[in-house]
């Protein structure tokens, strides 16, 4: 799939009025709403790496995520109309105690929601009990877990190793995702979780996948 690099740039140069132009003129030529998602989601990664490399502030990673809303507030319905019934399933997502990033666990929302799934957000700085306490309540079907500081993997094996602590129990059993831009399979292997993604479209996918494979067992 060819990317849109205009899009990328106007997204990665926070040109609020240029993106939503482009945005709303792609919806309107038929594009692919999920396209036009990535091509965001691209720009705000590279927003990312600005923000690393201390080219942009905290404000530009707040006005990246804000850009984004409004993106996700023009291609919701089209996305909507698209999967209309063809997606169920709860997911409980949050992230994780001493972290209180959430500019990737709410794009992750966003796109869950738009696919039909159910998710329940606890929010930041989510300890390990409140997740497992919330599971029994909800009975997920997956469990996400957030995190974009690298002091956050040990809070995410903390809580791994408690959704774990009784394998036999149906809480011990929902297999649980990491997310956050420095995750990979060092990571997650660490964390002792069953997947990891960097992505929220990736997540999304993921989460069909795994649903699916649920479905039929």
């Amino acid at each position: 799939m060819t990317k849109d690099t205009h899009l990328i740039n106007e997204v990665l140069e926070l040109n609020e009025t240029e993106v939503l132009m482009i945005v709303q003129q792609r919806l309107q030529d038929g594009d692919d709403p999920l396209a036009i998602v990535e091509d965001c989601q691209e720009g705000m990664r590279r927003v990312g790496e600005r923000y690393e490399q201390g080219q942009y502030f905290l404000s530009g990673l707040i006005m990246a995520g804000e850009i984004f809303r409004e993106v996700m507030e023009l291609a919701q319905p089209v996305i909507k109309k698209k999967v209309r019934g063809n997606e169920s399933g709860r997911i409980l997502l949050g992230t994780v105690q001493g972290d209180i990033h959430d500019i990737g666990k709410n794009i992750q929302t966003m796109l869950l929601s738009c696919y039909g799934f159910t998710v329940y957000d606890l929010g930041v700085d989510v300890p390990p009990d409140v997740f497992v306490t919330e599971a029994v309540k909800v009975n997920p079907d997956l469990v996400g877990l957030s995190g974009l500081l690298t002091s956050s993997y040990d809070t995410m094996r903390d809580t791994v190793t408690l959704f774990r602590r009784n394998p036999d129990h149906p809480v011990g059993q929902i297999p649980i995702i990491i997310g956050g831009g420095t995750i990979n399979d060092q990571v997650c292997e660490y964390v002792g979780a069953d997947y990891w993604i960097v992505n929220a479209m990736d997540g999304v996918r993921l989460c069909q996948r795994l649903l699916a494979v649920q479905s039929v067992e």
